[in-house]
């Protein structure tokens, strides 16, 4: 095999000539039995969709390739494992691996090459994306942290969730949103909805930009759905294919892939504890003069850090320096604690040359789907524009939950008792990971999350905790680039699982 070629993660070769016929037939009564690690474990949201019982084992190692394919576990260009590895791993025939993996030949999941093995094929076009200045151009493919992260419904054992567990929000608080607005005659829910959003909703998100520090009016704010949203219809206005922007390195993973299908080329800036590093920043914006950069001033993701005055005020003299348009997304904004050393930008800057972006995902529900753009009176109604064309008004239905959960008084003391709960996990998880063996980055003291650099290559350590149930969040999809990586992101609400600490202290045994 051309040492070039990548492998399937998790599986070692154990020599050539997988493409041919190994093996004898089946033994008697294999077929009646079921195979270790089949599928992953059935969930509500991924049930099983053919009881393993029913199927024969060549129908369940089909589905368990299939499902890891479809996945991107088993991503396109990897050689599968030889029939002999696989047989013996599975303790089945080579008869059965053969026929199991030419009914994937035939069904477009694998190509066969003489001599040399089955290969994933590539199924579906990924979109290419430009990595920084001295590295080649790779594949933007984040779609197998999302999966996953929309299939698992165990937290405990999702130390890569991007999402608080369900336990730690109070549902209730929607619920009650949702009886007041039953109570409200039905007419009110029939109409399309505004452009920019809920008007009463913007006038609340005004008062709660003003504690910020930041001077908006209900006109210059524009209700979206989510962050995502947000970033797509900036997107659309001011990137072109070719437009460089920057990035952080490491950053929010799916903000790569938008970018990336517009054509925008990614440009990485290396973090500090303090925020960017802002020598290699001025380096690159002399260099490539990118249009737009979008950072985390505030809990970093997946840093956790947070911006400090001094780099803020700097920031934004480059920003004047090389006209350079700043997007600030805030979501993690009422994680931050009181007191905490955090600078926002948009609180200097006026929304001048900053686009602030904030959402509520992370503290009520990740389905509610309510985000914001606060901007310049003129941009606000560009972007509302942008929005109309893309999808008309957003439902006005859940921004009239997120106005009533917001003016009914008890949000600011559900998001507290979450803060008090996120520095106990984060302590918590601090400890054990140390003892573990694993290096924190400096400057994480407050939100979500923590990053750790575990010495070695955490896509294996992904791989194979896939395969137990596990979701990790490799390093590698934090980076434009998405070279290999040691770093990990942990999500302190759902690390504590003794199980799943067990097995990532196995993991990291494996030198």
């Amino acid at each position: 095999m051309n040492s070039r070629e990548p492998v399937a993660p998790g599986l070692k070769d154990k020599g050539a000539g997988a493409g041919k016929q190994e093996g004898a037939a089946p033994q008697a009564g294999e077929q009646a039995r079921s195979l270790r690690l089949v599928m992953p474990p059935p969930t509500e949201r991924m049930p099983d969709p053919v009881p393993s019982a029913q199927m024969t084992l060549v129908e369940q190692l089909t589905e368990w390739a299939r499902l890891r394919i479809d996945e991107r576990v088993f991503r396109a260009g990897m050689r599968m494992p030889s029939i002999r590895q696989l047989a013996q791993e599975k303790g089945i025939s080579r008869f059965t691996v053969v026929e199991a993996y030419e009914r994937l030949v035939a069904l477009g999941y694998l190509e066969s090459r003489r001599g040399s093995g089955f290969y994933v094929r590539e199924r579906t076009p990924q979109v290419a994306a430009v990595a920084p200045v001295a590295t080649g151009a790779r594949n933007i493919d984040v779609t197998w942290l999302l999966r996953s992260m929309f299939h698992s419904t165990e937290p405990h054992k999702s130390p890569g969730m991007g999402f608080l567990p369900n336990d730690w929000l109070d549902g209730e608080l929607i619920a009650s949103a949702l009886r007041g607005l039953g109570r409200q005659p039905g007419s009110h829910f029939l109409a399309s909805g505004t452009p920019q959003g809920f008007l009463p909703l913007r006038q609340q998100l005004r008062n709660r930009l003003a504690e910020l520090e930041i001077g908006a009016t209900p006109e210059q704010i524009v209700l979206t759905s989510g962050i995502t949203q947000a970033l797509d219809l900036i997107a659309r206005l001011y990137l072109r294919p070719g437009d460089a922007v920057l990035v952080g390195d490491p950053a929010w993973f799916v903000m790569f892939g938008r970018f990336a299908a517009q054509g925008a080329q990614l440009i990485g800036m290396p973090y500090t504890a303090e925020g960017p590093d802002l020598e290699a920043l001025e380096r690159i914006l002399q260099a490539r003069r990118p249009r737009l950069m979008v950072i985390n001033s505030v809990l970093h993701n997946p840093t956790g850090t947070s911006l400090s005055a001094a780099k803020a005020f700097q920031l934004l003299r480059l920003a004047e320096q090389y006209d350079l348009l700043i997007v600030e997304d805030d979501i993690y904004c009422d994680l931050c604690p009181p007191g905490h050393s955090a600078t926002r930008l948009a609180s200097l800057d006026q929304l001048r040359r900053v686009i602030y972006l904030g959402s509520f995902s992370k503290t009520l529900a990740a389905n509610l789907r309510v985000g914001f753009i606060a901007a310049h009176p003129e941009l606000a109604a560009s972007l509302t524009d942008s929005k109309l064309l893309a999808g008309l008004a957003s439902p006005e239905i859940n921004e009239r939950v997120l106005y009533k959960v917001l003016t009914e008084g008890h949000y600011r003391k559900h998001v507290e008792r979450v803060r008090n709960r996120l520095d106990r996990a984060r302590d918590e998880t601090r400890r054990t990971i140390e003892r573990m063996g694993l290096s924190l980055f400096a400057g994480q003291h407050a939100g979500m999350y923590l990053w750790a650099d575990t010495g070695r290559d955490t896509n294996a350590i992904a791989v194979a905790g896939h395969e137990e149930g596990y979701l990790f969040a490799p390093g590698s999809l934090f980076s434009p680039s998405q070279m290999p990586s040691g770093w990990m992101r942990f999500n302190v609400a759902s690390s504590q699982d003794p199980a799943m600490l067990a097995f990532l202290a196995r993991q990291l045994e494996r030198r």
